[in-house]
């Protein structure tokens, strides 16, 4: 099972539900592999310190003749494993172009993984290009953040048309599992104006749980640490695995 988490709008805690939802999985004993596809590389600086990584995310394109093992990292997390990114992955949309199957490279490099984990989550970058196309080719499964802001929607119409896009010929079996509803404000009458909104627009597909705005969730990535690790007691720790629970139910 492989799920991509993506929004091309920025800010909208797209990579702290990757990093949550990974870890909230794992403590199931879900065997995961997190593939951070954003040159940002905020997923993997959750987990794992740079000097420590000698090959990810661009080497799975670049290099088709690496051995998959070493680009996989054991996270501090029991069951929770990654492909980091690093920024030499912004060179790659370039060494893409005219490529005739380039939006096919991640699916097919990945083949050989899925049966060493039950469930591959993917964070993509906050845009619609090939690397985000690549994770959807390659998923069964799309999760959209949405952040409780008035310009929530903005963007999602391109998002949900490049889904149906890649459902109609690369990928018949994508499907969107669900919305979530993030950064939200319980003081704030707009999170709740918005949170209603949204719920009208994806019906069922809006998950039930809504992850708040949170300083712990904010704090938690500079200690190379999930929420679960760096405050297991808090809110974000408790919205994330009812999370899991609703995604590992959906799917």
């Amino acid at each position: 099972m492989i799920i991509v988490i993506a929004n091309q709008k920025g800010g909208v805690g797209k990579t702290t539900t990757a990093i949550n939802l990974a870890a909230a999985i794992a403590n199931q004993r879900k065997r995961v592999l997190l593939i951070d596809l954003d040159p940002q590389s905020n997923s993997s600086l959750s987990f794992i310190e740079p000097d420590r990584v000698n090959g990810g995310a661009y080497e799975l394109f670049a290099e088709p003749d690496r051995d998959l093992t070493e680009l996989v990292y054991q996270t501090s997390t029991p069951n929770l494993f990654l492909i980091p990114a690093r920024i030499s992955l912004a060179k790659l949309e370039a060494k893409l172009i005219g490529d005739f199957d380039a939006a096919f490279k991640l699916r097919d490099r990945i083949e050989a993984l899925k049966r060493d984990y039950d469930v591959i989550l993917i964070d993509t970058p906050p845009t619609l290009g090939i690397l985000t196309v690549n994770a959807m080719v390659a998923a069964n499964h799309v999760i959209i953040p949405i952040q409780s802001s008035y310009f929530a929607l903005e963007g999602t119409d391109d998002l949900l048309e490049t889904i149906e896009k890649i459902r109609s010929r690369p990928n018949p079996e994508l499907n969107l599992l669900g919305v979530v509803v993030t950064l939200f404000d319980r003081r704030t009458t707009i999170s709740h104006d918005v949170e209603s909104h949204i719920r009208n627009v994806f019906g069922k597909k809006a998950f039930k749980t809504v992850i708040s705005r949170s300083v712990r969730l904010e704090e938690s990535p500079a200690h190379k640490k999930s929420i679960f690790d760096y405050a297991p007691r808090s809110s974000g720790a408790t919205e994330y695995q009812s999370l899991s629970k609703e995604v590992l139910k959906r799917v």
